[in-house]
């Protein structure tokens, strides 16, 4: 995604208004605060994956439609080349929209995340899916409310709903990429 941070602030700006809600509805129903949804609208920063995480919960959306939406992709088909990137500023975790288009029943998200990082998202953020996580190279330890699983490459979780915050955290010194299925009901 070329311009990320604009990007990004149309598309939440949008979701807000098409909401008729004022940015002090959307802070105190995602716990985010007013100055911050103001400057990611104004794009004068770019929004970390917790900030992201929060706004989709409160929107009722997955993390996944908020950022298909502020790529604006359509098509069947999703060449390697042109799938969209976003990178958490603060952190440096990464997530690839593998899947062509929003609107499908199955998304496919491949993620890099750095080591020693950790990224927690609330249960709203979740909204309408069942996912998988497969660990493809590293170690990672997923935490569901306060049950942990720690994943090593080639392991698969299967999660329904959670009904519960969710914390994605490689505790390694090595890079951890997985792929995440989300399946919407």
């Amino acid at each position: 995604m070329n311009n990320q941070p604009i990007d990004i602030a149309l598309t939440i700006k949008a979701e807000r208004t098409a909401r008729e809600w004022s940015i002090g509805e959307l802070a105190q129903l995602s716990g985010v605060s007013k100055a911050m949804i103001s400057k990611i609208e104004n794009a004068q920063v770019s929004p970390t994956s917790t900030i992201l995480g929060r706004l989709s919960g409160a929107f009722g959306l997955p993390l996944s439609t908020l950022l298909h939406r502020a790529e604006g992709r359509s098509g069947l088909l999703s060449r390697a080349a042109e799938q969209p990137r976003w990178v958490d500023p603060e952190t440096g975790y990464s997530r690839q929209q593998v899947s062509p288009r929003e609107g499908w029943p199955l998304e496919l998200i491949s993620v890099q995340l750095p080591p020693g990082v950790r990224i927690s998202y609330p249960a709203t953020a979740y909204a309408f899916l069942h996912q998988q996580v497969w660990v493809t190279q590293g170690s990672l330890t997923f935490t569901k409310g306060t049950t942990p699983y720690v994943l090593e490459q080639g392991d698969c979780l299967q999660l329904g709903l959670p009904e519960e915050a969710c914390t994605f955290e490689n505790a390694t010194s090595q890079v951890c990429e997985y792929v995440i299925a989300l399946i919407r009901k």
